[in-house]
């Protein structure tokens, strides 16, 4: 049984303190993985010890080994609101989130409008207070309208509340544009993200270009068409000094690209999906179209050179890439079904298969999907240092479940992993102390 908490409309309740008594601690900011207690005090945290005496009139929460972790910071989410409300809303998004672990939402500018405004960046920002559950970030439009042609007024935008800026689902092609945002926003310390796919290579591609598209006789997306962007981006980088992320790469190649980079003293960062990290071309299988996305799933060698890259941290942050579709574009012949798959509330699961076969210690997953996108965005959450922030997730990474669309909280139902059977469940999601998301096994 799954249980929400309603918005709070801009203001958190003062609840009463709660300690977590026996958790398994992972505080990957402190470099800390111990069993142990920690106190909650009007929204923040207080301590953390082996044992804690707890206030009088605490709230319980007896963990029994449970692991107890800063909140997930998810850095690449389409709400949908404003403008394609029926794909997703804020709102539903937020359940999504927080029955998956994700306590702060980053919200991509690919709306209508596109966030390319300070009135629209206050709008998302009044939306979420009055509507969600989670704490909500705008990331802002790099340029007008999202068209690749003109700078949008980056201080204007940050001010206002915009945490990073970006070309949103599209590459900025024009280099020369590029070198100057880069080069503008640095002078504000704002966070550049670019997708990294020259659209001319990519041309009608749908899948990745290989024996297997050719098998399924579906047009193919090259490689070149990721690293050749990603290539330009990072000499743009090491031109400006530009803060850039690219924000989901898919190859190994692309991880070759950024450690010659890194190397060279470029500083740089980049995220990857969980898809991408638990999935490859083959799962497409025949023709399953939540699995069409961008870019496309590749080979089980890519996927296991971005796992590797991901436990050495040359990949910095996992990101859900949520894209909610509905059922007119998805139910569809391949070539013809649109982009993007949900995956807030699955991003923790999915992951936690990474985990459970050794490819990723705990600490690592949780400081991809907490500690460093916190800390490229400027949040002051993930973390578990007293004064912080008190967003945090309590889950069992070893109960199994079962995917269900139709569970989902998500208003779009296209998941790549329905039906999968995962193991790792959220039994609890708290945002600033409250507790905004709680699990039950009983009645299921």
């Amino acid at each position: 049984m799954m249980k929400f908490a309603e918005p709070t409309l801009g203001h958190r309740d003062e609840a009463r303190p709660v300690l977590f008594r026996g958790a398994r601690i992972v505080d990957p900011a402190a470099g800390s993985d111990q069993t142990g207690d920690l106190l909650v005090v009007s929204g923040k945290i207080v301590e953390t010890a082996a044992e804690i005496a707890p206030p009088e009139g605490t709230e319980i929460v007896t963990c029994n080994g449970a692991v107890l972790a800063p909140g997930l910071v998810d850095m690449q989410v389409h709400a949908g609101e404003p403008g394609h409300e029926h794909l997703e809303t804020l709102a539903s998004a937020s359940r999504a989130a927080a029955a998956g672990g994700v306590t702060t939402m980053a919200c991509m500018p690919c709306t209508d409008p596109p966030i390319d405004d300070p009135a629209l960046v206050d709008f998302v920002l009044r939306r979420a207070r009055d509507t969600a559950i989670v704490n909500v970030v705008p990331i802002a439009a790099a340029t007008r309208g999202l068209k690749g042609a003109e700078m949008t007024e980056i201080g204007m935008l940050q001010e206002a509340g915009a945490v990073a800026v970006s070309g949103g689902r599209g590459a900025i092609a024009n280099s020369g544009l590029m070198r100057r945002l880069l080069t503008y926003a640095g002078d504000f310390g704002v966070l550049v993200i670019n997708a990294v796919e020259d659209a001319e290579l990519a041309g009608s591609g749908v899948m990745n270009e290989s024996e297997a598209a050719t098998r399924l006789g579906l047009a193919g997306i090259p490689v070149a068409a990721e690293t050749v962007m990603l290539d330009r981006d990072l000499r743009l980088a090491a031109l400006t000094g530009g803060r850039y992320h690219a924000g989901q790469i898919s190859a190994a190649e692309s991880v070759e690209a950024l450690r010659a980079a890194r190397k060279r003293g470029v500083k740089v960062t980049c995220g990857v999906s969980i898809a991408h990290l638990t999935l490859n071309q083959y799962d497409i299988g025949s023709y399953r179209t939540f699995l069409k996305m961008h870019p496309p799933l590749r080979t089980e060698d890519d996927r296991l050179a971005l796992v590797e890259a991901l436990a050495d941290g040359t990949i910095d942050v996992v990101i859900s890439n949520h894209d909610p579709q509905d059922v007119d574009t998805k139910r569809q012949p391949f070539a013809e079904a649109s982009d993007g798959a949900i995956g807030l509330e699955t991003m923790l699961a999915a992951s936690l298969r990474l985990y459970h076969d050794g490819s990723v210690t705990l600490p690592a997953l949780m400081a991809a999907m907490s500690t460093r996108p916190a800390k490229l965005l400027g949040l002051s959450c993930g973390t578990l240092a007293p004064g912080s922030p008190a967003d945090l997730v309590l889950f069992d990474p070893g109960a199994p479940w079962i995917v269900e669309a139709a569970a989902l909280s998500s208003k779009s139902k296209n998941t790549p992993f329905e039906d999968a059977r995962m193991q790792g469940r959220v039994l609890r999601t708290v945002v600033a102390g409250r507790a905004v998301y709680e699990y039950s096994s009983s009645g299921n």
